[in-house]
């Protein structure tokens, strides 16, 4: 919304289509992601999908993905009424745990959708408690984008995604690396291995953040004393890029270390 107050603003995707008869259209629809189980999400469903008519005018379709774990979690209308005030919005959801089951699994298996290993790596990762058999399953939808044939930009992607949403132990991912370094080797891979190049992305943003945080806590030093560097020292370091950016930039005109981190 317009209105909104946020440092940041994403656009959604915006895709011209057209009627069979070539009249062009408006199709919106409105996705939502989510994570865990939350009392008030058929409601807030309804309040982004009227907000959403409201601005544009034009009809919309919402639809609910939920990631959870939880199966008893499936919200798919939203109710009310005072007197013979009445309300109802349905709106379709999809499960993701429903496709833990063999023949939605196997579909997954099958499928060339790269978005299929993004649904399968998050259900193992929310689903598989033992680290051992999570590191076999992130190996195997490793392997799976692979033999899928994918271009070398969309390989480095998926990893990147996968990696990110199944964590292993430190042990458990050093072997795991280990392991996928020797397939990749005999399977004579004719580009920078996918570790290997996520190492580099991940020391460069790590350089990155080294970087700022030394210039912010310098920063510090010469404007407030050293006991204000020691007293800050270990939330700047634990910070992201974007928030050390923002500390530096308030540094500038700030009159107290307070000022700076509230």
């Amino acid at each position: 919304m317009r209105e909104a107050k946020t440092t940041r603003r994403y656009a959604d995707k915006l895709v011209g289509a057209t009627l069979r008869n070539g009249t062009a259209v408006w199709v919106l629809i409105h996705v939502e992601v989510q994570g865990e189980p939350e009392t008030a999400f058929a409601e807030r469903m309804f309040t982004y999908h009227y907000k959403i008519r409201d601005t544009y005018q034009v009809p919309v379709a919402s639809l609910a993905v939920l990631a959870d774990a939880d199966q008893g979690f499936r919200p798919q209308q939203y109710s009310a009424a005072l007197w013979d005030c009445d309300l109802r919005f349905r709106f379709p959801m999809v499960k993701l745990l429903d496709y833990d089951e063999p023949e939605r699994w196997a579909e997954l298996e099958v499928s060339d959708n790269v978005f299929a290993l993004v649904v399968m790596a998050q259900i193992r990762a929310k689903i598989t408690k033992d680290a051992k058999q999570l590191k076999g399953w992130k190996f195997h939808l490793i392997r799976l984008m692979y033999e899928r044939g994918y271009e070398r930009a969309l390989i480095l992607e998926l990893f990147r995604l996968i990696d990110w949403m199944i964590r292993l132990p430190e042990a458990l991912e050093a072997d795991f690396r280990q392991e996928l370094y020797t397939y990749e080797e005999q399977q004579r891979m004719p580009y920078v291995t996918t570790v290997e190049q996520a190492g580099i992305d991940k020391g460069i943003k790590q350089g990155v953040k080294l970087g700022e945080a030394t210039l912010l806590l310098a920063q510090l030093d010469e404007k407030f004393g050293p006991e204000t560097v020691d007293a800050y020292r270990e939330r700047i370091t634990a910070a992201e890029p974007e928030q050390l950016l923002q500390w530096s930039k308030r540094i500038l005109s700030a009159e107290t270390p307070e000022t700076i981190f509230h």
